[in-house]
């Protein structure tokens, strides 16, 4: 019986393997002569298989303030609703929505749905059935069937939601009630997403398509869904979510772009931080030729997976030995993902700072052009310094021979976490 079990056991070791193997990228060194970031902004754009667009408005909502917001330009939807997003549990958050889409569903927009197969389970089967009853549709992304084994490791961590083609969100805000409040403990979660107006909004509308269409077979066309769109404000953007198979995905090329051209300073926070060696190397030259490189992570008390904080450890001692100014975010999940290079462009987005994101599932992130909203990540960055504590090189290389175990393990993992 127990030889039967080993046999039964290593059968499965071939499959494993493939599943692994599917959506595994080959590691290439970037390379990149450096250049001032002005003369680089067209290539940033065309490299990551956006377009640069004008004339938009984009406004930076923090914590629980954006909800109201969110919802109510739902409520103004005329047309259409678009909403997508990866992590969903039943609770305050998922009965609002599903009270404002089945209204606006039987008033005659059209509301579409995308929940990630995983991600998306605990959404509430009730609230579910009372959508589609009023007419929402609603897709899984890649459930977890025999049929889509191949691509198990494939998530959609997109966080977008359109209005009426005009109006549209992202960030890293999910549908759970820790996402309400105000980051004032370890049970409301401390993030940032923004709302967008301007031509920019296309782009996203693109990427919510791009899934849903994969998964529904249908194609939301038309002036529904893509408006002409005016000026709505003064800022630059473009969006970054294509994940071409067989090369480094947009979203890894845009944080590689931005790190290598920045010449005054690079400004991260990121709930998930396992760069691979590209973007390490990355970060230690732009140290070595000035930057003043911070990155803000949450303590492995204040995460919700501790098992990758602590992969992250185990590359604390090489970024710090390069210069890399880290601090752990003590109050609660930090969870926004944010970048700021030379206090003048940003990008926010779902995109965490690991392989996962940039290899594995399909994320999106805003690149932004404007000093303001920079400035506002930047001073974001500074008062939760108040929460934070600086690591330290030689403390570091202190820790205790366990904490060291127990990164090391974790680290072993680090291309699937």
């Amino acid at each position: 019986m127990k030889a039967r079990r080993w046999l039964l056991a290593l059968s499965y070791a071939p499959l494993l393997f493939l599943i692994w193997s599917i959506k595994r990228r080959s590691r290439k060194q970037l390379h990149l002569e450096e250049t001032d970031i002005e003369d680089l902004i067209p290539s940033i754009a065309g490299l990551t298989q956006g377009t640069l667009t004008e004339g938009n408005r984009v406004e930076v909502l923090q914590n629980g303030a954006l909800w109201d917001r969110l919802f109510a330009d739902i409520e103004a939807a005329q047309k259409t609703i678009n909403y997508e997003t990866f992590l969903s549990k039943e609770g305050e958050l998922t009965r609002r929505l599903s009270d404002v889409l089945a209204r606006k569903a039987r008033a005659g927009v059209q509301v579409r749905l995308l929940l990630d197969g995983t991600g998306g389970r605990f959404y509430g089967d009730a609230d579910l059935v009372r959508m589609r009853e009023a007419g929402v549709k609603i897709e899984r992304y890649h459930p977890v069937r025999m049929r889509n084994i191949g691509r198990i490791n494939n998530r959609d961590h997109r966080k977008i939601c359109v209005v009426d083609g005009c109006v549209a969100y992202t960030g890293g805000h999910c549908l759970v009630d820790a996402w309400l409040g105000d980051a004032e403990d370890a049970d409301h979660f401390r993030d940032i997403s923004v709302r967008v107006e301007g031509p920019v909004v296309a782009q996203l509308q693109s990427a919510f398509a791009e899934n849903w269409i994969e998964e529904s077979g249908e194609v939301p066309g038309g002036t529904n869904f893509f408006p002409r769109l005016e000026r709505a404000g003064d800022v630059a953007a473009h969006a970054v979510w294509v994940s071409t198979t067989g090369s480094p995905s947009s979203v890894k090329l845009l944080h590689y772009l931005l790190i290598r051209a920045a010449t005054r300073r690079i400004t991260i926070q990121n709930p998930y931080f396992l760069p691979d060696p590209a973007l390490r190397k990355a970060l230690i030259d732009a140290v070595a030729r000035g930057v003043d490189v911070r990155v803000m992570i949450p303590a492995a008390t204040a995460s919700d997976s501790p098992f990758v904080q602590h992969a992250s450890h185990h590359l604390y001692g090489t970024l710090l030995k390069g210069g890399v100014r880290l601090f752990d975010y003590h109050n609660t999940l930090l969870h926004q993902k944010v970048l700021v290079v030379d206090e003048r462009w940003a990008s926010v987005g779902s995109t965490n700072f690991d392989a996962r994101s940039f290899d594995l599932s399909d994320d999106v992130s805003l690149m932004i052009y404007d000093e303001r909203i920079a400035r506002e990540l930047e001073d974001t960055f500074d008062r939760d310094l108040a929460h934070a504590t600086e690591a330290h090189l030689d403390s570091w290389l202190r820790r205790s021979a366990k904490h060291k175990l127990i990164d090391f393990s974790a680290f072993v993992f680090n291309e699937q976490l």
